[in-house]
């Protein structure tokens, strides 16, 4: 039986221009020399650079070796518009989809969308039965949202976690966690989630805590208060290169510390940015399975 190595994963969003494409691309290449088990590519709200983002997933599937987990977003889409898209993706050779929700389109939700990522999750199940000669007997894997604090939408924690074991019974594979910023927030969800019986793996998304203006956009969204000590201690530093020390260690920290309680492995947020990801990486030192061909793995 061969060892279990922390799984390892990184978040990436389509290009908005030509300079952004480019840039893009170098990160792609070295992130891709680190050999995750799969990179995922967000989606705008109700599609709006869907096309964006079905372009690079095409360029990941054909001009690298990483394996894309493509964002779904199901409010303000139509049944119908889901499951072409599903069956579009499926066709192009995509493996992974994260199911979500998404935020509601200013008009409010329409009738005949699916509503719920669990909806999304067993349309997905439903277009993929129609892939089986396809898909050689295999399974696409499904993925879907986790909160290590309470969503901003949700009334309690508690029901977070039935939201979660509801896409779990939907058919979803394992989850993400949005992102959080104290390692206590991970080891409580994980807690909460099995006493309900959430079997299903939940892999913690961390982002390199190097920005203070990325916290504070994010914090914002997430409705997660940033850790004053970090925070402090990101807005005290004396240059750029110490506030990068400081937040590497805290996000190296905060990494570690769920592993520590059970996290399968460990997705990052990038960005589209290489350089912050891989000084996590190499001061976490995430232990990776060997390089090789198919004979020698079998």
């Amino acid at each position: 039986m061969s060892p279990s190595y922390p799984a390892l994963s990184y978040e990436l969003y389509p290009p908005r221009n030509a300079a952004a494409e480019e840039s893009l691309w170098t990160t792609v290449r070295r992130l891709e020399d680190t050999r995750p088990d799969f990179v995922s590519v967000t989606y705008g709200a109700a599609g709006s650079n869907r096309e964006t983002a079905i372009d690079l997933l095409r360029r990941l599937l054909t001009e690298t070796t990483l394996k894309p987990l493509a964002h779904l977003t199901c409010v303000g889409s139509s049944r119908t518009d889901l499951a072409a898209i599903i069956d579009r993706l499926i066709g192009g050779g995509v493996r992974g989809i994260l199911a979500l929700r998404g935020d509601a389109p200013d008009g409010g939700v329409q009738e005949g969308d699916v509503e719920h990522a669990d909806g999304l999750v067993r349309l997905i199940r439903e277009v993929e039965a129609q892939h089986t000669a396809q898909l050689a007997a295999g399974r696409v894997s499904v993925g879907v949202a986790a909160y290590a604090t309470r969503h901003p939408d949700s009334p309690t924690v508690e029901q977070d976690i039935e939201v979660l074991l509801a896409k779990e019974a939907a058919g979803a594979d394992f989850a993400i966690t949005q992102v959080f910023f104290r390692s206590s927030d991970y080891a409580s969800l994980l807690r909460r989630a099995r006493r309900a019986g959430v079997t299903l793996p939940i892999i913690p998304g961390v982002m390199p805590l190097t920005s203070t203006r990325r916290l504070k956009k994010l914090s914002g969204l997430a409705g997660v208060d940033v850790d004053q000590v970090l925070w402090d201690r990101l807005e005290g530093a004396r240059s750029d290169e110490e506030r990068r020390r400081v937040g590497v260690a805290a996000t190296v920290d905060l990494a570690r510390a769920a592993l520590d309680d059970g996290a399968p492995g460990i997705h990052l947020y990038t960005f589209n940015e290489h350089a912050a990801a891989l000084d996590v990486l190499d001061a976490l030192d995430l232990e990776r399975p060997p390089q090789a061909g198919l004979a020698a793995s079998l």
